[in-house]
């Protein structure tokens, strides 16, 4: 479905593509590829309890920013990108337990943590650029 999309300049584009060009979204995935690396040398017996919670909470903030995107309702669309913050503060939440075991180091911890500012600040910065443009009834 090709839509006009004022938090894109109004560009048409097919709605299911818009998510991977978003910065958030590269971010994300940039976050989920760096902490996928670190969670390689959890002992055996966290594959399947910290690192595989880990795992999941890190799929979810790509998926709701992907997920988020093609919200229409105009009461919707600024709230999409306040969904991948509960994620963000859960992985932040499983790092520093990791850090606290030992899994990570204390630069790999703040590497992380870096990362998950900088799509902290990306979401945010959509969220105003949504408002701002228009697809929003609520006005800030």
């Amino acid at each position: 479905m090709k839509i006009k999309n004022k938090a894109f300049g109004g560009k048409t584009t097919c709605n299911h593509a818009i998510f991977r060009r978003l910065d958030v979204y590269q971010s994300s995935k940039k976050l989920s590829k760096y902490i996928y690396g670190l969670s390689t040398n959890y002992p055996a017996e966290e594959r399947f309890a910290l690192c595989s919670q880990l795992r999941r909470t890190l799929m979810s903030i790509s998926i709701n920013i992907a997920e988020g995107i093609d919200r229409f309702s105009s009461k919707e669309k600024p709230h999409f990108p306040e969904m991948p913050f509960g994620p963000l503060k859960k992985v932040l939440s499983k790092l520093k337990s990791s850090l606290d075991a030992g899994y990570i180091s204390k630069d790999e911890f703040q590497e992380a943590k870096n990362q998950l500012s900088v799509i902290s600040k990306q979401l945010f910065g959509l969220h105003l650029s949504i408002i701002r443009s228009g697809n929003s009834s609520d006005k800030a």
